[in-house]
């Protein structure tokens, strides 16, 4: 008897072992579409004069992740945006201000427009952010009730937040009478990049707008007044470490252990905190729980206006800081650095999976996309392709990436089929 039972419940697993693996192979499809580029990209490299493999070489891959770094931390922030069924179209131009606004602190001395905007909107951010957290925190320890917080508690959480905020300004306005250090430069920027998008959050919440309208009109904003702040017989802001900048900024260019370049570690870094936070905190949750019905998770009893104010407010701080990155791979700071940054970021975000109508997707997936996007770049460049024709591929690839995302392939190829059979029959 118990053999019978054990072999009819082992026919399953036997009899269709094919379905296991064509389902892996659906869910690991973006990693071998990588796997598969290497490849290519490595077999149609070219030689350097020694004979070596240039595409495969530590230089070569130490590059494509510096390059990939500043659209990566882009298309982090872009990815919890389209999670929650948004678009964020400011975020080239967020980063087009950091980028003005870090080399402006870097290289000039007393109060500007640079030092009189950041340093109020670190402030401001900080005090949000520790008032936040420290409610937080006591919702979770307290006992009982657990959505309300006593008078006592909002005060000490309020108290707190203040202090820290007014320490924070008071030892920033101390920097501005020299120039601003690099740890200064880091807290500042993304500050800035996050009132921007608390900005964004907070019209489309309250105002009852649409995402698009919101922060294309944000992208038009955002870059008229990084053009205001720089001024407008200043094109470039150039920043030379150890000349007219702390030689400390140097850091943020440096190579770690002789192959991965610091822009690279922050991102992998900050890769590393949202895949963790999408993954296992109820803030992550709820991104896909918005985006697959907001309706329903309103009542459900998820705060969906925080939960989106603050996804536009981190996209919004991530960009600022890919600014600062930018100033130091670059050495300069410009009002339209960013300029197509948002379109390659989106572009990122679909080839990594994520659903463009929110619900589905995943930071990782993003991860690869970047990936896919920088190395099909440096196959190009490596052979000489021009730039009009890697505009045509990449086009090409973003809509593939959105049929096979969405399953569209077996469609057309069926629908193809019966048209060519009909043609035969006639």
């Amino acid at each position: 008897m118990s053999k019978t039972k054990t072999n009819m419940v082992s026919k399953p697993t036997i009899k269709h072992p094919g379905r296991l693996l064509v389902r892996l192979l659906n869910r690991t499809k973006l990693y071998w579409g990588l796997v598969a580029l290497i490849v290519f990209g490595a077999v149609t490299s070219p030689l350097s004069s020694k004979g070596n493999n240039i595409f495969m070489s530590v230089g070569n891959m130490t590059d494509v992740l510096r390059q990939v770094s500043v659209t990566g931390i882009v298309a982090i922030g872009m990815t919890l945006v389209i999670f929650i069924a948004g678009i964020d179209l400011s975020v080239g131009s967020i980063m087009a201000l950091g980028t003005v606004i870090c080399a402006m602190l870097l290289t000039q001395e007393g109060w500007t427009a640079a030092s009189a905007f950041g340093v109020p909107a670190a402030g401001a951010v900080l005090f949000i952010i520790v008032a936040a957290s420290f409610l937080f925190i006591n919702k979770n320890l307290k006992s009982g009730a657990p959505d309300k917080h006593s008078k006592a508690s909002l005060a000490m959480g309020g108290g707190l937040a203040l202090a820290v905020s007014a320490a924070t300004m008071i030892w920033l306005s101390s920097q501005v009478d020299a120039k601003f250090g690099v740890i200064a430069v880091l807290l500042v920027v993304p500050c800035i990049g996050a009132v921007m998008g608390t900005l964004n959050g907070a019209l489309i919440v309250y105002g009852r707008l649409q995402p698009f309208i919101v922060t294309l009109a944000m992208m038009v904003g955002a870059l008229g007044l990084a053009r205001v702040i720089a001024g407008q017989d200043t094109a470039v802001y150039p920043v030379y470490t150890g000349t007219n900048a702390t030689e400390t900024f140097e850091v943020l260019r440096e190579i770690l252990w002789g192959f991965l370049p610091a822009p690279g570690l922050i991102f992998l870094g900050i890769l590393l905190v949202f895949v963790l936070i999408t993954r296992l905190t109820t803030f992550g949750s709820y991104l896909l729980a918005i985006g697959g019905n907001e309706e329903a998770s309103r009542l459900a009893g998820i705060d969906v206006a925080r939960i989106k104010i603050a996804t536009y407010a981190i996209a919004g701080g991530l960009s600022a800081l890919a600014g600062v990155l930018y100033v130091a791979q670059f050495r300069q700071g410009k009002p339209d650095a960013g300029m197509g940054l948002e379109l390659d970021a989106i572009a990122a975000v679909v080839i990594g999976g994520t659903s463009l109508m929110g619900g589905r997707g995943a930071v990782m997936g993003t991860f690869v996309g970047v990936l896919i996007f920088g190395f099909l770049s440096n196959i190009l460049q490596l052979n000489n392709i021009d730039s009009n024709t890697q505009l045509i591929l990449k086009g090409g690839i973003i809509i593939a990436a959105v049929l096979l995302q969405e399953g569209r392939f077996a469609e057309i190829f069926a629908m193809a089929k019966s048209r060519l059979g009909k043609g035969r029959r006639l």
